[in-house]
Formats: structure tokens, sequence, C-alpha cells
């Protein structure tokens, strides 16, 4: 038997004393005061249990009060539960061009709701999240709450996008870092690509960390008008209207460092296809350990005890003398 809060044993000791003290000093103070008869008119009926005993039922009472807030436990064997699910990025792509509508009701809508799917996918997986376009940010931190994370996700809009340029390079550099200290180097990209000199330098970062490169490429490859901030096509120097096609190019880079990529269909085959080929690859590397402490609580006990105690000792006041 231990206590988790063994100091309210100490934290009490005074006031206990003092209740003590309290209950069983007798004085009769009013007798100064007032005369034999009076006071005999004033005094309440001893009806009820006597006053030494119902002093010592509420003394106890008090005992069994701080024995409980003092929380006796029984210590258990720890719990040891193993981690065996992996540990992965994955990064939003909110650039200009993910206004496009080529795909109902537009790239970024329909890539969070790809990004929903792949955890849904991965229940047991420790994901981090990641927002890109000219400059990286993190979302969320890494958790296994998924629910959390699609929360997350949720909130970003339109608004979030800002710059109408993609920088990979930055996102590698981002990605390194949070990945740094993780035993799965995993990096999931939801995108509508981009093209070799957007992509310069990426790899070189991917490799020289080791971390293993999945796409999810959004859009079609014949694209449709690049929507700007006013919600209206974007109309070049020239007078025409610019038009953004999915890029395959960051695919194909995923495939030469050892990842792999699909293209997002309305379906669900898509993110199961590429869940599979993850797990398949790392088997479900085990990422560690934690231990979950086990104690039996028996503090309601001496609760319990008190509270009864208390009910006896409050219900045998005597009754005031009828006048």
């Amino acid at each position: 038997m231990e206590f988790v809060n063994p100091y309210m044993l100490w934290n009490l000791i005074l006031p206990f004393v003092l209740f003590v003290f309290l209950i069983t000093t007798k004085r009769e103070p009013l007798l100064h005061i007032f005369d034999e008869k009076v006071l005999a008119r004033l005094s309440l009926a001893d009806k009820g249990i006597s006053s030494i005993l119902r002093s010592t039922v509420m003394l106890v009472a008090m005992l069994f009060i701080v024995l409980a807030l003092a929380r006796p436990v029984e210590e258990k064997d720890d719990i040891v539960v193993h981690l065996d699910g992996l540990s992965l990025l994955a990064a939003l792509d909110i650039s200009g061009s993910m206004r496009s509508k080529d795909i109902y009701p537009n790239r970024l809508e329909f890539a969070k709701k790809k990004m929903n799917m792949l955890f849904d996918a991965m229940p047991n997986d420790e994901i981090g999240v990641l927002a890109f376009a000219h400059t990286p940010f993190m979302l969320a931190p890494f958790s296994f709450d998924k629910e959390t994370l699609k929360l997350m996700i949720e909130g970003v809009d339109d608004s979030y996008i800002n710059r109408g340029s993609t920088n990979f390079l930055a996102l590698g550099r981002l990605a390194s870092l949070l990945l740094k200290e993780r035993d799965t180097k995993i990096m999931v990209l939801f995108t509508d690509g981009g093209d070799e000199e957007a992509i310069a330098g990426l790899s070189d970062i991917l490799e020289e960390n080791n971390i293993d490169l999945f796409v999810v490429l959004v859009g079609t490859k014949e694209g449709s008008p690049v929507i700007g901030t006013n919600q209206k096509s974007v109309i070049r120097d020239d007078g025409t209207v610019a038009v953004s096609k999915r890029n395959d190019v960051l695919g194909l880079l995923a495939k030469d460092l050892g990842g792999d990529y699909v293209i997002a269909n309305t379906g669900r085959e898509d993110i199961e296809e590429l869940v599979t080929t993850i797990k398949s690859k790392y088997k479900n590397k085990e990422q560690g350990e934690i231990k979950i402490k086990q104690r039996v609580e028996y503090y309601y006990y001496p609760l319990g005890i008190a509270l009864i105690l208390l009910l006896i000792g409050v219900s045998s006041f005597p009754r005031r003398r009828k006048s």
C-alpha cells in the first residue's frame, strides 16, 4: 500500500490537531453570561448520542477524510505497449495553382479529402502535417489522433493561398529537420506537381537525409485556368488565360528515389494502393514502446466510511428545548 499524495498527511496534520483540541476541550463560557435557568431554556434537548461519542465519531470521520485525500493505492506491474506504426510527414500544397477547378470543387479541397483518406488508412501511425507553397510551415505536430489532424486540415481554405510559386527546396529542408530524429523518414506530398526547375535540388536533400518520397498528384493533364484571389481567371501579360496542368515530374522523381506516386481519383483505391506500398516497404517497423503504470485505487473506502460517520455525527445532534 502506498500513498499518491503523502504530503496531504503532513499538510492536514495541523488542522486535524486543532480539530481534536476544539472538540475535546470542555469549557462553559456561556455560564459567565447567562443565568443557569436561562441557559437551560436555551440549551438543546440531549436525546441523541452523548457529546463525547459524537465528537469521537466526527474525529474519526476527519481521519478517514485525510486518508482519502492522501489517495492510497496498490502499485501493479507496468503494462508495456509496443508501437508498431510508422512515422511520416504529410504535406499539403497551397500554391496558387491549387485553386484550379479541373477537379471538383478545386484541387485544394480535393487534396484535403485525399489527405483525410490517408489518415483513415493509417489509424495506428504517427503523422505530422505540413503546408507548403513559397514557404513551408507546420500545420500539426506528429500525432496518432487522426480526428484532430482532420480538424486542422479542415481549417485550411482559399485564404491560405497567397503565393503562386512553390519552393520545393525549402520544403525539403524543413522535412529533413522534422524527420531527423525519426526512425522512419517518410514524406507524402499532396500536390499538382512541379516542373524540373521547381524541384531542382529537392532530390539531393532527400537522398542526403534518407527521406523516402511518396506523391499524390491531383489535377488533370488537360488542366484548367488558374484562379486568382478575386476568383477570376488569371490573365497573362500577352492577354491569354493562364492554364495550370498536372505535372508528373515530381512523381517520377519519387519513384527514382525508391518511393512511389499515384494519380488521385474519386475513389479510395489510389490512397489504399499508396499505403500498401508504404507498409510493404517498411513492414510496420516498430517505433518503440511506452509504459502504462497500473494502480488499484483505494481512496473510495476511507471516503465512504468518512461519509457514513459524518452522517451519523450530524444526525445525532440534540434538538432545541421548547421554552
